[in-house]
């Protein structure tokens, strides 16, 4: 028998755009920086002395391999990994080389030596390259995991089965709509199957969001009404695949389904300058929020985006006023980065 073909993760430089990446470049360099001074030191008085004279020449380094970085980053994450890796540790080594040549000029106290300077930048690269290579490993598990876990979250039996049922009762009646409705959900599960590691448009996923929603009108009828804001949306922004329907179908399920009434479930989507803003409210019962999967779907949407975003990315929920408010803020992107 055939085994089931593996996904492979290739290594990828971080994306040096990333705040969360940035932050994480400024921690490890100086506690490195740190380390070093308290391993040549006595005590803690004089390493703190070395501290802020090795500081004068590690900051200005530091925030220009920085700069140099970002401004790069579209350019290193088209090369091979090693590729990228040799570019990183040359540029830095060559801003380090300039950076000490300018400062050590009637520097007082003298600073160390040029390769001293350079060993340190070198070593500083690669354990950072390797902690971001080891950090890529640790999640991948975790991406396949939260694949896993949406596909048991959003594909529940109940869906499935309605979702047919209501099809069966329209095929004598009204054999167009009961087609429609069969290309809709052969699409949504199609697009459930698809590759989860690659970003969509978000017209895409809107028009996800519309098949999932006249599915679920065909089930539940005038109980559902949804109200669309889309006029300010970026059609063309990326975003991970299955962020929204997965809040559409918890709004729905949570949200409508437990009440006796009509529910009103509000898409909210717009562009606030270089973000993107997500929102969709339904109505809240408390009495049925033990229901199993709201909290699984938060969770693992949750941690999509910060495999995909790192720090840039939010996900929010609040209860006012009876209703239920799921937001989600993320970079607006036009084209595919590496990830952290």
């Amino acid at each position: 028998m055939a085994s089931i073909k593996q996904n492979v993760y290739p290594d990828v430089l971080p994306d040096f755009r990333n705040l969360g990446v940035i932050a994480r470049v400024l921690v490890g360099v100086n506690l490195f920086a740190m380390a070093g001074v308290l391993y040549a030191s006595a005590n803690w008085s004089q390493a703190l002395d070395r501290f802020v004279q090795a500081s004068a020449l590690l900051e200005p380094l530091l925030l220009a391999s920085l700069v140099a970085l970002y401004a790069l980053s579209p350019l290193l994450a088209r090369l091979p990994y090693l590729g990228g890796c040799a570019a990183v540790l040359a540029l830095t080594l060559l801003l380090a080389a300039g950076t000490h040549l300018l400062w050590a000029r009637g520097a007082t106290p003298p600073v160390p030596g040029v390769s001293r300077s350079l060993l340190f930048t070198a070593l500083a690269v690669v354990l950072l390259i390797g902690y971001f290579r080891l950090r890529s490993k640790a999640f991948s598990p975790a991406l396949s995991e939260a694949r896993l876990q949406a596909l048991q979250a959003r594909i529940r039996p109940h869906f499935l089965f309605n979702s047919l049922n209501a099809v069966l009762a329209l095929i004598r009646r009204d054999p167009k709509r009961a087609e429609r409705a069969l290309e809709d959900l052969a699409d949504l599960f199609r697009t459930l199957m698809s590759d989860g590691r690659q970003f969509v448009r978000l017209a895409d996923e809107i028009s996800l969001l519309e098949r999932y929603a006249s599915i679920e009108q065909l089930r539940l009828g005038e109980r559902l009404r949804i109200v669309w804001e889309l006029d300010a949306a970026p059609s063309d922004a990326l975003l991970p695949p299955l962020v929204l329907q997965p809040l559409l179908e918890n709004a729905v399920y949570h949200g409508v389904e437990p009440g006796t009434s009509a529910g009103e479930v509000v898409v909210h989507v717009e562009r606030r300058g270089d973000r993107v803003l997500a929102r969709i409210e339904n109505p809240y019962h408390p009495e049925h929020q033990h229901r199993a999967g709201n909290r699984m779907a938060l969770a693992n949407i949750r941690e999509r985006l910060q495999l995909f975003f790192d720090a840039e990315a939010r996900l929010e929920t609040s209860e006012r006023d009876g209703r239920f408010r799921v937001e989600i803020e993320i970079p607006y992107r036009l084209r595919e980065t590496g990830r952290a």
